[in-house]
């Protein structure tokens, strides 16, 4: 795993060869066992950046930027190709000459052969680019569900490139305009969704995108999407087999490596699944790494040591406290937007605690989005299936539910009432929206002022749940909603946040649920199969039932949450008031202070917890202190 960086410029000047190692040094912790850079002016300015995290091939051959044999093309690669072996002996086949063992090589060589076309034979995780010296032209590209991130910014002609956000904005001359239909997406949803940055003047290139630079002009296009539409027609207990073998085979092909590696572990069903798959095939015992917090409803660490004893694994684990808080700054540096999903600090501390004993660890991340894991998935379907429902309750009931006070225990059953009579009369496509939503519309026009409010009027795009629903080509509602959650909240929040915060610790992560052909055959099975009745994940536990214990099968999903709303009730009550109440805060001219203040005394009185709204808003306004301000 790596970073990667670059600029090409056909204006009529040098690249500063300091600003590309500017650029690297950045995210130094993306490689930190080498690096390599390449200038090239024969009628195109370029350079190419690269930090090495060495997993394959140790040895220098790997160094990157990596040239073919007659050095008219050069690449930069961040991820892991895990069938590149048999892409390298094909290739040997047809007359290319190697000259290391690593993946980057063979997908360089690969691109020589096919062009484009040779990411319809990659099985991975990546991002990269190859420069053709012949052709004087750039190709950026990106895997199917964008485990490995790729940023860019294009102006009067000219490209530049990076691995992380903190890192392209580290040449000055980008621009730094707050898109403020961006800033409203993030409160919303609390993650920018791909295209879109922070910035105005920068962009994230989709997943299952490429990106050709050629004289100036750009061309983006998607080479992969899901299809739902084609359905098995299998057995049950056929259908079962096979998500088993898939899942060991994509697990299996995960343990290629040249240092060590392990396993996060939650003990919730996905996790669990890849540890008790890694036992079987993996000769020595699998090291497996757990965390935890002080607050019973948030803490699965229990479940965890069950797994491992039951599988023997070499097991560690850490608990969390609210002073983890103080990590807060520097995951906003690294992630160089706003982003409020709160786990990321556990899955922070995870990853460095993992770092001290292995370079790559395996993760059940894609198991609840492949095959209907989430609470809302029953929610959807019951509001679906019997709409008269949620109009009686709304009718009786809504007023007295909607100011019953709500808990900060997770799970608890009156916030998840609420919720579901809010959103259930609504259009499938506004009530997932609404689950979703950390601030609805509603809720941010009261906190907005009043330029605020008539900037996002302005600017507001289409809203990207509407976008995918439309996409899905599925009638089928739980279909669909797969659909979405795999095109907008996995690339958007889930896979960005382990991406940084293991990478941030220079540790490698993989992901076999993610695989694309597994998530191809998972894409074909029946809806029914997935979702039934009140029961999630139903034909997954069910092809694990020989491998797993029954405790963990029937286990209530508890989700990799963090107790914020306890938090700042008590012990950062006084920090979260501190910033959000202050003058610099307010001054920004995003938000009034009267609805501001309405959201601390809610969270504070029990009214409501608004947890995720403080944990939201202190986002963006540290955000704006570590690089607007600056």
């Amino acid at each position: 795993m790596c970073g990667i960086a670059g600029i090409i410029s056909i204006q009529n000047r040098q690249i500063n060869k300091d600003i590309i190692k500017v650029m690297c040094d950045a995210m130094f912790y993306r490689g930190p066992d080498d690096e390599g850079f390449y200038f090239g002016n024969s009628g195109v300015n370029i350079a190419l950046g690269h930090k090495r995290l060495s997993i394959i091939d140790l040895t220098a051959a790997g160094r990157q930027p990596m040239s073919n044999e007659d050095n008219s093309l050069w690449i930069v690669f961040n991820g892991e190709i895990y069938n590149f072996k048999q892409i390298r002996e094909d290739l040997i086949k047809k007359g290319h000459v190697f000259k290391s063992n690593t993946d980057t090589e063979a997908v360089l060589h690969l691109y020589e052969e096919k062009g484009p076309d040779c990411l319809k034979d990659l099985r991975g995780m990546f991002a990269f680019a190859v420069w053709s010296e012949k052709e004087q032209r750039l190709f950026l590209a990106r895997d199917r569900i964008g485990k490995k991130p790729l940023f860019y910014s294009a102006e009067s002609g000219d490209l530049v490139f990076a691995s992380e956000l903190n890192a392209l904005m580290k040449n000055g001359d980008i621009k730094r305009d707050v898109d403020f239909a961006s800033l409203d997406e993030f409160l919303n949803y609390g993650y920018i969704p791909a295209p879109f940055t922070i910035f105005e003047s920068v962009k994230k290139l989709p997943p299952a995108h490429f990106l050709i630079w050629e004289k100036g002009a750009i061309k983006i296009q998607r080479y992969w999407n899901l299809d739902y539409s084609q359905k098995l027609d299998l057995k049950e207990e056929e259908i079962c087999e096979r998500v088993f073998d898939l899942l060991k085979e994509s697990t299996k092909i995960r343990l290629i490596s040249d240092v060590p590696l392990g396993a996060f572990l939650s003990g919730g069903i996905d996790s669990s699944a890849i540890v008790a798959v890694m036992a079987q095939l993996m000769s020595m015992p699998v090291k497996t790494f757990s965390i935890g917090f002080s607050d019973a409803s948030f803490n699965e660490t229990d479940f965890a040591r069950d797994i491992s004893k039951k599988f023997g694994t070499d097991h560690k684990e850490f608990i969390i406290k609210p002073d983890a808080l103080e990590v807060l700054p520097q995951l906003i540096r690294h992630f160089g937007e706003p982003y409020a999903d709160s786990s990321a600090i556990p899955t922070y501390y995870l990853s460095k605690m993992t770092r001290q004993s292995v370079t790559v660890a395996l993760n059940g991340d894609g198991g609840d989005e492949s095959f209907g894991g989430y609470e809302r998935y029953v929610a959807m379907n019951m509001a679906e299936r019997h709409k008269i429902l949620p109009v009686v309750l709304n009718k009786l009931f809504g007023k007295a539910i909607k100011n019953m006070p709500e808990s900060t225990v997770k799970k608890d059953k009156i916030n998840r009432l609420k919720k579901f009579v809010a959103s259930a009369c609504l259009k499938k496509e506004s009530r997932y929206s609404e689950f979703m939503s950390i601030f609805n519309e509603e809720t941010r026009f009261n906190c907005y002022t009043d330029l605020m409010k008539d900037k996002t009027r302005r600017l507001s795009r289409k809203n990207i749940i509407f976008n995918e629903y439309e996409k899905s080509k599925s009638r089928d509602l739980i279909d669909s909603t797969l659909f979405v959650d795999l095109m907008t909240y996995m690339p958007g929040d889930l896979l960005p946040k382990v991406d940084i915060t293991s990478m941030a610790n220079s540790l490698e992560c993989r992901s076999p649920f993610l695989d694309h052909k597994f998530l191809e055959f998972s894409a074909r099975i029946p809806s029914h199969f997935k979702v039934r009745g009140f029961q999630t994940k139903y034909i997954l536990k069910k092809s694990l039932k020989n491998i797993l214990p029954e405790s963990i099968l029937k286990r209530e999903k508890m989700g990799f949450g963090v107790p914020i709303g306890v938090w700042f009730k008590n012990e950062l009550k006084k920090y979260a008031h501190d910033i959000l109440m202050s003058n610099e805060h307010l001054k920004r001219g995003y938000f009034n202070r009267e609805g501001i203040k309405k959201i601390l005394d809610d969270h504070a009185s029990g009214k409501a917890n608004n947890g995720a709204k403080i944990w939201c808003l202190l986002n963006l306004e540290l955000w704006h202190r570590e690089f607007a301000d600056k």
